[in-house]
């Protein structure tokens, strides 16, 4: 295998916090690291994931062995996630989760009041239900445990610390937080993690009768009324959010929120030097000014670079114009994460159900 370039690639530049779930190539064969539960110890939550190389010997005509994906397409693997324990040393949220990834804390908190000893919240509803069973109903933990995360502190409703277990709440019109997530308490929403293939269109109808996203939804889908969260041109492959949470989709897309979204870049090479100090620093587009937040060679094999960029930038096709303009044009697009969340191990073409500490982490992202 041909050793990648030091000089102006950024290898060693560190990963921006919105970093890939993978750093492996599109070569056919290879194994990803897949997300787990049970993560390293490390209080970060996140290891550095395993690097994987290409095959060696001299590529196929149109780009790195394999390059036409198989079924189930590039399967990205994202670093090993931990399992922390709340704030007060207690039992994490969402330790039964059934589906997606634990993502660790949320380090972005929203702006809290604690009281100075326990009160009864200004929140009180008398007709309301208790706050450990609304907490317990999403999922959150048993009656038990949510009393103990109520009484350490790590419960806010409306952004007020609660602290005493006689508080009742209407789910309806409060927001709670717990360790600084959302509890997603209306279950008309609906969450979903598209993994696109190439040749499919970002739309949910086609006149044109092109492949389009619906034709991905199962029957019990499609009465849910979903729309995706931005879009992917149809040679894109990867990440697209599907969601019928129209507060949760504006704050994604909207420019102010800078959610990050990472990408796996396949170009001709070799690259020449100081494409990457390039492209951080910024490149002048017929839209204008336009630069990535991250810039990482993963690795080459003769005539083939495979790059991973991270970008906050919403533009339409602003991947494939930017490296259009530093001269290496994209063989193959693929986005692996969104926020905090990633593709993972997730079969191309397959629709999952993202789960609650997952969609609590998102919400945390736009500050809901």
């Amino acid at each position: 295998m041909t050793q990648a370039p030091r000089s102006g690639s950024g290898r060693s530049n560190p990963r921006s916090g919105g970093g890939a779930g993978s750093s492996r190539s599109f070569g056919k064969g290879s194994k990803p690291a897949t997300g787990r539960t049970g993560g390293p110890k490390s209080s970060g939550g996140a290891g550095a994931p395993k690097q994987g190389g290409f095959k060696s010997g001299a590529p196929k005509s149109g780009g790195f062995k394999g390059s036409a994906p198989r079924e189930g397409g590039f399967k990205p693997g994202g670093p090993r996630t931990g399992a922390p324990k709340g704030k007060g040393g207690g039992e994490r949220a969402f330790r039964n989760e059934r589906f997606g990834k634990n993502l660790g804390p949320v380090t972005k908190r929203t702006h809290t009041r604690r009281p100075g000893k326990p009160v009864i919240s200004e929140h009180h509803d008398p007709e309301g239900i208790r706050l450990q069973k609304v907490m317990a109903s999403a999922g959150v933990a048993s009656r038990r445990v949510c009393e103990e995360m109520i009484t350490e502190g790590r419960v806010e409703v409306d952004g007020e610390v609660v602290t005493e277990l006689g508080v009742r709440v209407d789910p309806k019109t409060v927001a709670i937080h717990v360790d600084g997530m959302r509890l997603q308490l209306d279950e008309t929403q609906k969450y979903y993690v598209f993994n696109k293939p190439r040749g499919v269109v970002s739309t949910m109808e086609d006149p044109e009768g092109r492949p389009c996203i619906s034709d991905y939804l199962k029957s019990t889908n499609k009465h849910e009324r979903l729309f995706h969260v931005g879009r992917l041109d149809t040679n894109t492959e990867g990440l697209l959010l599907l969601t019928n949470d129209g507060e949760l989709a504006n704050r994604l897309t909207h420019p102010s929120y800078e959610v990050p979204k990472t990408y796996l870049v396949q170009v001709r090479g070799p690259m020449a030097h100081g494409i990457g100090a390039q492209m951080r620093e910024g490149i002048e587009l017929e839209d204008g000014f336009a630069k990535v937040d991250s810039f990482r060679l993963v690795d080459s094999t003769p005539g083939h670079i495979l790059v991973e960029v991270v970008l906050h930038s919403g533009r339409n096709r602003i991947v494939r114009r930017m490296f259009d303009a530093v001269g290496h044009p994209v063989e193959r697009l693929v986005r692996t994460q969104m926020g905090p969340i990633r593709l993972n191990d997730q079969r191309q073409g397959s629709i999952r159900v993202l789960g609650r500490h997952e969609v609590g982490h998102l919400m945390a992202v736009v500050g809901l």
